[in-house]
Order: C-alpha cells, then structure tokens, then sequence
C-alpha cells in the first residue's frame, strides 16, 4: 500500500515537472520569436510595408518608362506624421511665440499697388503674416521695389521672425521683376539646349537678381512634365516633357538659386503637366492613379527631394484615383503620407494660391486652409484680395482655439519655417542698391 502511494506521489511529481518545463520553454521561444521580429521589421522597407507603404526608386535613368518594373497602385495608408527635427534655440523661440505668432508664419499673403499700404501694415503688426509675395502690380521699376521691399522689413522689425519676401520668377512668361533686367529664356528654350551648366547659370542669375533686392523666396523652378500637349498652363513653363530631362535641369535650376541663398520652391508637386484646366480659372482633375504618378510625375520631385529641395509648392489638382474627396493642396494622402513619409521629405510645403478658381469656386477658403495644414502642410499662400486672407488666417485661429487643429500641428509647421528661415540667415535688414546692368552682362553671356 505504501509502495504503491510512492508511485502515484512520484508519478505526479513529473507531471508536474515535465508541465512546468513545458510552459517555461514555450515562452522562452516566444520570447526569442518576438525579438527577431522586432528586430527584422525595424529596417525601413518592413515599417514601410507594415503601413501599407511601398519605397519605390523614382529612377531617372531613362526616359523610357515602359521598361521600368511598375509600382504597386496601391494607396498608401494614412498614417502619422514623422517627428521633425529641431534646434534648441527653435524649441525656445517656439515656447515663446503666441497663438497668433504662430497661426502669421503658416501665411504668405500679397498686397495690393506699388507701397505698403494700411493692408500690408495691418498684415504685419496685427496679423503676423509669415511672409509676402510681389507680383507686376507690385513693381514700376528697380528704385520703387525696392523702397517696397525695405518699407515691409521697416514695418517687421518690432516682430521676433523675418519675413519671407516671394515672387514666381521662372524665366519666360512668368516673370515679374522690372523691365530694367533683360528676360531669362524659358524653360523650354533651356530644355532644348540640354545643358546642365546652363540650367545652373540660370538659377544663379535669377538669384543674383532676387537677392540684390533683398528677397529669399523664389516659386521656381517648375518641375511639371508638359506630357498633355492640351494643358493651358504649363507648356512652355516645363523643361521637357520626359521625366529624366526636368530631373536633370529642374535640379540644376534649383541648385543655382540655392547657391545665392535664394530658397526654391519647386512646383507643382504632384506634377500639373497632365491638365486640360487652369488652375487659377476652375479646378484640375486628373485621372492618374499612384502607380503612374510614381512611375513619371513624381520623379523630378523625387530627385529634387535627394538633392536637398528645401520647400515644395502642391497644386490644386484633384486626383480621384488617390483622393476622390480632396485636391492635392489640401489631401492629407497626397502631402502626408505620399511626399513627407513615402518621398522621406521634411521640409516647407506650400500651397498654390487660394485664391485662385479651383479653390474659392468650390471650396469655403477658410475651411480649406484648415484641411491643408491638417494634411501635413505648412504654409497657404493667399496672394489676393484682404478679406480672404483675414478670412484664411481667423479659421485657421479658430480651428486652433477649438482643438480642431492641434497646436503640436500647429508647431510641427512653425518649426519646419523658423528652421528655413535660420538656415538661410534670413533678416530684416534693407538692401542698398540695385544694379542691373552688372546682372544683364551675364543674361547677355548666357544667351550667346
């Protein structure tokens, strides 16, 4: 009897033994498991493909697309932004800035006759406004834009942040400086000739012109591909209309402003050249899917983005294959989750004009400024007309005091601008004199 209790108390006791060693196993493997897992799916193609993401090439090593290996067209996953990078003199100087600080640097207005009016002045000390943009109502000659430019620095210097002083000056048609310089050949001229060099010089000229009437911001260069011979906008404006000649020249063009501290900001992310509408008369509308935007439109800026692009306009074009609901400007697809986390690009994004059709004919601006900087966007540029860009900058106030545009939003934006403008040792201060003489040698030189 006491034998055979022996042997069941034994047996028992191995059961027991042989359960509890199992149990320790199991989660040792388990353990092992998770951390290889971890391990593997820390390396940037795995995160990407856990959301949803894929990390094409964007090569522009040919022009023949047909024999590129095609992209999944897959939508990308929204998904949160990225962390930003900051300095700690940026994470102070944005401590201190109030609500209405911060909401001014995430606007770019424009202004009305040739002087700083009551307008640009209320803009400036009321408002806060980030910065400026000129156009040819803005400038009669070389002396009064001048005087133009210092009186808006003059009116900004009581402000803790410089202005961005703006224009589009492309070369071409899109020109806006005073008839005292002699004109940049268009794209498309340059395009032909299908010089690097060249394209270099010309960035540098325009820069050299921008800079000596204090400005730091150019719309340019266009890195549209002219791939719709019936779009009423782009044409001309383009390098090219191949995907590997606009890499190589808008790079170069890009390079050339950046080597006069002038800060480009390529367009019209994600590409405008396939419209058969104005963008400034109604809104674009634009059937092409991710794949083939990855596969052509998106390349120059991909290279661009490589090559240290340091700001990126996004147009008004409705892409419902990507997003049925929202144009580019203001889709949280197109700007977050295709250009900042699938392109890997942090820096300046910029909205086209909200003043223009494609936006105040079926949009409430206000409510379209919101959406764009909720998207990942950084700055709206309100070129026209005071009521709107009052109207821009309140919803933008209130959507911030409502919660429904969040202040860690709000300063992932004002630190990618306060960041621009350090990088580029952006001021105040006036600008002497201007000489186009010593600048037309060099167009002159340039087009022999």
């Amino acid at each position: 009897m006491r034998k055979t209790e022996y042997k069941n108390r034994r047996r028992k006791f191995l059961i027991i033994f042989i359960g509890i060693l199992s149990v320790v196993l199991a989660a040792e493997i388990g353990y092992i498991a998770l951390l290889y897992n971890r391990d593997n799916s820390s390396s940037p193609d795995s995160v990407n493909k856990d959301m949803g993401l894929n990390t094409p090439s964007y090569q522009t090593d040919t022009e023949d697309t047909s024999a590129m290996t095609p992209a999944p067209a897959t939508k990308p996953a929204n998904t949160s932004e990225k962390p930003v990078q900051q300095s700690d003199n940026i994470k102070e100087q944005i401590n201190s800035m109030s609500l209405d600080e911060k909401i001014g640097q995430l606007v770019i207005v424009g202004l009305d006759g040739y002087e700083a009016d009551e307008h640009a002045r209320q803009m400036i000390e009321e408002y806060r406004v980030g910065g400026f943009i000129l156009f040819t109502s803005n400038i009669q000659n070389s002396n009064q834009m001048l005087e133009l430019l210092n009186s808006l620095k003059n009116i900004n210097r009581a402000n803790k942040v410089p202005l961005f002083l703006s224009v589009d000056e492309e070369g071409g048609r899109v020109s806006r400086l005073p008839d005292e310089f002699l004109k940049i050949p268009s794209n498309q001229i340059i395009g032909k000739l299908n010089n690097s060099s060249v394209s270099h010089q010309v960035g540098s000229i325009i820069g050299e012109e921008l800079k000596s009437f204090g400005m730091n911001m150019d719309f340019a260069p266009v890195l549209d591909i002219n791939s719709n011979p019936k779009n009423p906008i782009i044409g001309d404006r383009a390098f090219g209309t191949g995907p590997n000649l606009v890499s190589k020249l808008g790079v170069q063009t890009m390079k050339g402003l950046q080597s006069q501290n002038i800060i480009p900001v390529v367009k019209h992310f994600p590409g405008h050249g396939d419209t058969s509408t104005d963008s400034h008369v109604g809104l674009p509308k634009v059937d092409n899917d991710l794949k083939r935007l990855r596969n052509f439109e998106l390349k120059p800026f991909a290279r661009a983005i490589e090559n240290g692009a340091e700001a990126v306009m996004v147009a008004h074009i409705l892409l419902p294959e990507i997003d049925p609901d929202n144009p580019a400007s203001f889709s949280k697809t197109i700007i977050n989750d295709v250009l900042r986390l699938e392109m890997n690009y942090d820096g300046v994004v910029i909205t086209d004009d909200f003043t223009m059709g494609a936006i105040v004919k079926n949009y409430n601006i206000g409510q379209a400024a919101v959406k764009s900087i909720l998207a990942g966007g950084d700055i709206v540029l309100v070129c026209h007309d005071f009521e709107k860009q009052k109207a821009v900058i309140s919803a933008l106030k209130d959507a911030a005091q409502s919660g429904q545009l969040p202040m860690d939003r709000i300063d992932r934006s004002v630190i990618r601008i306060l960041r621009l403008k350090q990088e580029h040792k952006i001021t105040d201060t006036p600008a002497s004199t201007v000489d186009p003489e010593s600048i037309n040698k060099k167009i002159s030189a340039l087009l022999k």
